[in-house]
C-alpha cells in the first residue's frame, strides 16, 4: 500500500482489474488521497509489445483514454454528465521501455468549470497527456476533448418525446 490510505488502495486495485482498462496493460500506480491526481505505468511486456519490439500505439492511446474523464467525473460529483468526445495521438518515440503518465485537475479549474455550467449547459474541455520515459523523455501526446454538462440540461436535451424511438 506504500503509505496510502486503505480507500485509495481499494480504488487503484478496482481500476487496475477492471476489465477495460487491464487489457491495456497499463497499471495505475498512484491515486492522491484527493482524487485529483493519478499516475500510470505502461510496461514494455508480452501484452503490450508490437511486431517491432516497442510499445503498441493502441496499448499507448487505451491506457491514457479514460483519466481526465474520470477526474473530472469524481471531482464534479453526481449532479453532472461526463463523457469522451474526441481523442488523438501524437507519436513522437517508439517507447522501448515503460512509459509513465500523470494526470491531475485541480480544484480551482473543478470550480471554474462548475461556475461556467450554472451558465451553459456543456462545456468541451481540451486536455493533453504525455507518455513519458523514466527520463522524462516524452513518446507520445493524447489530446483529449471531454464533453462536461449538468444533469438536469442533459436529461432536457436528450429527452424523447413519448412514442419516439
Amino acid at each position: 500500500m506504500r503509505g496510502e490510505s486503505f480507500g485509495i488502495w481499494l480504488k487503484r486495485l478496482r481500476f487496475n482489474f477492471f476489465p477495460a482498462f487491464w487489457g491495456t496493460g497499463a497499471k495505475v500506480i498512484y491515486i492522491s488521497a484527493d482524487m485529483r491526481t493519478i499516475r500510470i505505468k505502461l510496461p514494455l511486456s508480452f501484452r503490450t509489445r508490437n511486431i517491432y519490439g516497442t510499445l503498441f500505439g493502441g496499448a499507448m492511446y487505451a491506457a491514457l483514454d479514460p483519466l481526465y474523464a474520470i477526474l473530472i467525473k469524481v471531482g464534479l460529483g453526481p449532479d453532472y454528465i461526463v463523457w469522451d468526445k474526441v481523442g488523438a495521438i501524437r507519436y513522437r518515440k517508439p517507447g522501448r521501455t515503460a512509459l509513465f503518465a500523470e494526470c491531475s485537475i485541480g480544484e480551482q479549474e473543478l470550480a471554474a468549470l462548475k461556475a461556467r455550467l450554472e451558465n451553459e449547459s456543456s462545456v468541451d474541455m481540451e486536455r493533453e497527456i504525455e507518455l513519458v520515459d523514466a527520463k522524462g523523455v516524452v513518446h507520445a501526446v493524447v489530446r483529449k476533448t471531454i464533453y462536461v454538462a449538468r444533469k438536469d440540461a442533459y436529461r432536457l436535451r436528450f429527452q424523447r418525446e413519448p412514442g419516439q424511438h
